[in-house]
């Protein structure tokens, strides 16, 4: 969302689409639940399992399945459509960031970019093979990952962005609203600079502290 919304033209409201893209990804999120957690639980598997449950358990779910390779199949083409479409979006978020930084050509650029993320990537690919017995507090580097990124990454990110937003060492709350409100579709109201600004900080920190709370006791 953060660098499809810096390239998103001024005839659209930032609110608008957010809320498109929130409402859209929630509904495919809940409609994918309701075909794991029944498959699942018919063969007595753990839905929780992490990105283990993709690609050890779900494969085993497939097998035991009427068409099971064909089924298999689609859902890892799917699978890597979407993953390739994530890749794009992270992928120019770090070219955009590396271009204002150093003034490099695009080319150049996503050169120097992809040889560092497939280096990087190395680790993740080879989890579960060569490096299967590499263990980061416990966990698999690809499930170290995974927490990294939901649990840490992810809600300080957010808390950052919002802080950002609302202070007024940041963009400030002026400033933010016009460039959100620029555009047709929904729009930030007055009334929510206190919720964003006090309530909403509050509710992120809550989700990062039991994040970490429910990974150091599970």
């Amino acid at each position: 969302m953060a660098i499809f919304g810096s390239y998103l033209g001024k005839d659209r409201t930032l609110m608008g689409e957010a809320v498109n893209v929130g409402v859209l990804d929630t509904f495919v999120a809940f409609t994918a639940g309701l075909i794991i957690f029944p498959a699942c639980s018919a063969y007595g598997v753990e839905a929780g399992s992490g990105p283990s449950l993709v690609f050890v358990t779900l494969p085993n779910i497939f097998n035991n399945l009427p068409g099971g390779r064909i089924w298999g199949s689609l859902f890892f083409v799917f699978m890597s459509f979407a993953a390739l479409s994530t890749v794009f979006a992270v992928f120019e978020n770090i070219v955009a960031c590396l271009r204002d930084l150093t003034g490099w050509s695009r080319k150049k650029t996503c050169l120097i970019t992809c040889v560092g993320l497939m280096a990087l990537s190395m680790p993740c690919v080879l989890g579960f093979t060569v490096l299967s017995n590499v263990k980061i507090m416990g966990l698999s580097i690809m499930d170290f990952e995974d927490f990294l990124v939901n649990n840490i990454l992810l809600p300080v990110g957010s808390l950052i962005f919002v802080i950002f937003c609302v202070s007024k060492k940041g963009w400030g709350w002026k400033n933010f609203t016009a460039e959100a409100n620029t555009g047709k579709g929904m729009k930030v109201q007055n009334w929510m600079r206190i919720y964003m600004t006090y309530v909403l900080p509050v509710i992120i920190a809550i989700v990062f502290v039991i994040g970490l709370y429910n990974f150091f006791n599970s």
